[in-house]
């Protein structure tokens, strides 16, 4: 995986939600939200596996509305940043965090109800593998993002300190096909990259993503969109 070193260091899990998630990247943070709840609906009761978890942004979220989740990731930093945060929402009990391969999960098939990745593959230097490995275990829904390649993310691409796959909507259709899984339903947001929301203050971040949406909501703005959200059935 693309930045492997540099993602399990011990300050980049410290500092990783304070980096992205303030100033305007709080607007990322909300609409990425949105787009998980969206994207598995009701979970109370359901086994769900977030893979590269991270600092546990989604693993608590979805325990708070009754989910029995397993968050897993390669950093054991990250995870333990996660494990803080769920106990601070006393959610804990309801989660379990364990350090793993995306690529060989220790799961029997079928084992969960819905498994989903976020930010995972833009770095993932086998993606079809991934995809697979995330079918298999799931009995229902596989959700997913991906950063594109006909979005201005190409333009500062060559800045982030691990990279980015970009992918096409071809990309993405062949492998949910591969991987067994039927598309359901997409999503595409921000015309303006990440990076450039995370560099500008929360107040003028909100009238910029008034612009950003209003250019998003026609077929055009859709096809420059940088993230796109996928959901498939098994």
């Amino acid at each position: 995986m693309k930045g492997q070193e540099w993602y399990q260091a011990d300050a980049v899990a410290e500092e990783y939600d304070a980096k992205r998630f303030s100033k305007g990247g709080r607007l990322i943070d909300r609409r990425e939200k949105e787009a998980v709840l969206n994207a598995l609906g009701p979970v109370e009761g359901d086994d769900v596996l977030e893979i590269a978890c991270g600092t546990g942004r989604f693993t608590a979220l979805l325990a708070e509305r009754g989910a029995d989740i397993v968050g897993l990731d390669i950093s054991e930093a990250m995870l333990a940043q996660g494990r803080e945060k769920a106990r601070r929402a006393g959610v804990g009990e309801r989660i379990e965090f364990i350090r793993g391969d995306a690529a060989r999960l220790p799961f029997p098939d079928d084992h969960f109800d819905t498994v989903f990745a976020m930010r995972f593959f833009h770095l993932a230097e086998t993606p079809a593998k991934f995809l697979a490995e995330m079918a298999r275990v799931s009995k229902r829904t596989v959700f997913f993002d991906t950063f594109n390649d006909g979005s201005l993310r190409v333009l500062y691409n060559w800045a982030l300190p691990m990279g980015s796959h970009l992918y096409s909507r071809g990309d993405v259709e062949r492998l949910v096909r591969d991987a067994g899984l039927g598309l359901a339903e997409e999503a595409h947001d921000f015309v303006f990259p990440y990076g450039f929301y995370r560099e500008i203050p929360n107040a003028v971040a909100d009238p910029i993503r008034d612009v950003d949406t209003t250019i998003g909501d026609n077929p055009v703005g859709r096809r420059l969109a940088s993230v796109s959200y996928w959901t498939a059935e098994v």
